[in-house]
């Protein structure tokens, strides 16, 4: 199963971005996306942004994971 992790860029050196994702920060690699810039929202999967997003639908996306992570393992 592959997931992807709503992220906020934080800031931008070259090809690779931080971004925070709630309180924690990670590298980002910026190479499968063309025009992103502090600010933005990104989907972060192994280590790579594949998608930029909304604001509204990372929160969702977030909320949602909360909620399952709630739930624990069945």
């Amino acid at each position: 199963m592959c997931l992807a992790i709503p992220a906020k860029v934080v800031s931008i050196e070259g090809s690779s971005a931080l971004v925070k994702i709630e309180d924690v920060e990670y590298q980002a690699s910026l190479l499968l996306l063309e025009d992103v810039s502090p600010g933005d929202f990104i989907l972060l999967h192994a280590g790579f942004a594949i998608e930029k997003i909304d604001p509204e639908e990372a929160a969702e996306t977030m909320r949602l994971l909360r909620e399952i992570a709630s739930h624990g393992p069945q």
